[in-house]
């Protein structure tokens, strides 16, 4: 292998929206998440609605949903 070409693999934290912080080991620096294992539905057991761009509020103004 050839020296002085492989990226520092060095200490840095994950962080998620919901407040999460992880700490790990990577190549990339202080990585910021918006779903993580902490908040993520499949993990959580919990339905939660990532409205992406009004996506979900175009929607129910489409076909006249209320809440």
């Amino acid at each position: 292998m050839q020296d002085k070409i492989h990226p520092k693999y060095e200490a840095t934290t994950i962080t998620c929206a919901c407040g999460n912080v992880i700490e790990t080991r990577s190549t990339a620096k202080d990585i910021k998440v918006e779903i993580c294992s902490a908040c993520h539905p499949f993990f959580t057991g919990k339905q939660k609605l990532v409205d992406t761009a009004g996506r979900i509020e175009r929607f129910r103004r489409k076909y006249n949903i209320k809440e």
